[in-house]
């Protein structure tokens, strides 16, 4: 296709800024498309002419219908946009100039930086990076594979504490490392763990997105990690992810959806060979979930009843994967409560909830503010307006710790159920408490 004007390039402020530069990372081509559009006055019709799509395609691609993938619509939008090939992992595009040939302006002379102010170390472009990287030593080892396991515990941590907004780059880049390792040829067993690794990384990556309510790019990762399990038969890994995929479909208001997928999940744990109860508890109250966001009482208790059945068949022998660990008896208490709390059941919900939140680890801030709103709310069920109030107070301090979309919108429903009651002294020293500590996170409607 013809190349673009060169006055049709995209400014350098664009392609330096971090949200562009994370954007083209994990190939999210609706954010890049709404940028081009804000910051460079490139519309929706420019980019279908300039890349060669179709007007209605690129509308599909920024409303988060549809996803590009297939790499020569990558390479034609990268050229289209001008936008660098190392941006969005292509080798240098024909049209960029060499390194060692193009044209600088001349530099104005630069102020030197304050003394306590410790000047940036250099760091090598793009191209140096890929030499580097096609020298490196490429022989990997089981210790190798501990490292990038270890990484992803570490991440995880982090993610309870701080939210996975700010890790996403670093999960993605690493995610891309450890698929880029797999287009070479290696021993079946190595293939198989690079595999496992990259498949959690998906996850991972995908449940970042959804803790922020950004549910299309959650489901884009969830996708390519169910996909890395497959490839190694990974049935139990598999039913992890369908169980996470249902978890984000009762969010989405899509029952028969949570349903749908967290049956799947159960097939494939049956299916595996050594799933362990601790996993089958896990996907058993998923269920319970699900029926409980389609109003199904009995269906409800069933599950919740089969969850605690499996859970007391745990031996400290059992080989559980360590995606599951987290799944321990305060979990399964507070996720009983709240499963009761979905039914409208608060009488049953109101002690577990309270009993498993005396319990949870005060580094785990997203879990404590999270199920602190849980309980408030049963408690506003129960009509206890002052004791919800001081719960829900309790919850901002965590909150305000963690970036979490979701845990904003847990808050607003919260701030909603509070409306009949908003001229009490209670609610009103709540709003108050509430505006001081977050006051950004939870104004507005929540994100769609």
């Amino acid at each position: 296709m013809p190349e673009p004007p060169r006055s049709k390039e995209l400014p350098v402020s664009l392609l330096t800024d971090p949200v562009m530069i994370e954007a083209c990372q994990t190939r999210d081509f609706g954010r890049i498309f709404k940028l081009v559009k804000t910051r460079a006055g490139v519309y929706p019709s420019m980019v279908a002419r300039r890349c060669d799509l179709t007007p209605s395609r690129v509308g599909e691609v920024i409303a988060g219908r549809r996803q590009l993938l297939h790499m020569d619509v990558i390479e034609r939008i990268s050229d289209g946009l001008r936008i660098p090939g190392h941006m969005l992992g292509l080798a240098r595009r024909a049209w960029e100039p060499p390194q060692n040939l193009a044209i600088t302006p001349r530099e104005p002379i630069e102020t030197p930086p304050p003394a306590d102010k410790p000047l940036a170390a250099g760091l090598p472009g793009a191209d140096v990076d890929s030499i580097l990287a096609l020298a490196a030593e490429r022989d990997l080892s089981s210790s190798t594979l501990d490292a990038l396991q270890s990484s992803i515990a570490d991440y995880w941590r982090r993610d309870d504490e701080h939210g996975g907004e700010t890790l996403r780059p670093a999960v993605v880049g690493q995610l891309r490392y450890v698929v880029d390792l797999l287009k070479e040829q290696r021993p079946a067993p190595m293939r198989a763990g690079l595999h496992s690794i990259a498949a959690e990384l998906a996850r991972l990556t995908g449940w970042t997105y959804f803790d922020a309510r950004q549910y299309n790019q959650a489901r884009a990762y969830f996708t390519e990690s169910l996909g890395l399990a497959k490839a190694i038969d990974d049935r139990q890994f598999m039913a992890n992810v369908l169980a996470c995929m249902s978890l984000q479909a009762t969010y989405q208001d899509k029952p028969g959806d949570a349903l749908a997928l967290v049956t799947a999940a159960e097939d494939q744990a049956r299916d595996a060979e050594g799933t362990t109860p601790r996993v089958l508890a896990m996907l058993a109250m998923r269920e319970a979930f699900a029926h409980a966001t389609l109003g199904n009482h009995s269906a409800t208790h069933s599950a919740i009843s089969e969850a605690h059945t499996r859970f007391s068949r745990i031996s400290s022998d059992d080989p559980d994967p360590p995606w599951v660990a987290y799944f321990d008896e305060p979990k399964l208490i507070v996720d009983t409560g709240i499963a009761h709390g979905r039914l409208g059941e608060a009488a049953l919900a109101e002690p577990l909830i309270a009993d498993a939140l005396r319990r949870e680890h005060r580094s785990n801030h997203r879990g404590r503010a999270f199920h602190a709103i849980w309980l408030a709310r049963t408690q506003l069920q129960r009509g206890k307006l002052d004791e919800a109030c001081h719960t829900a107070m309790d919850a901002l301090a965590p909150a305000a710790a963690v970036s979490s979309q979701r845990v904003a919108g847990h808050l607003r429903e919260f701030c909603e159920q509070l409306e009949p009651f908003r001229r009490e002294s209670a609610a009103v020293a709540f709003e108050a408490r509430l505006r001081e500590a977050l006051p950004r996170q939870v104004s507005g409607s929540p994100r769609p």
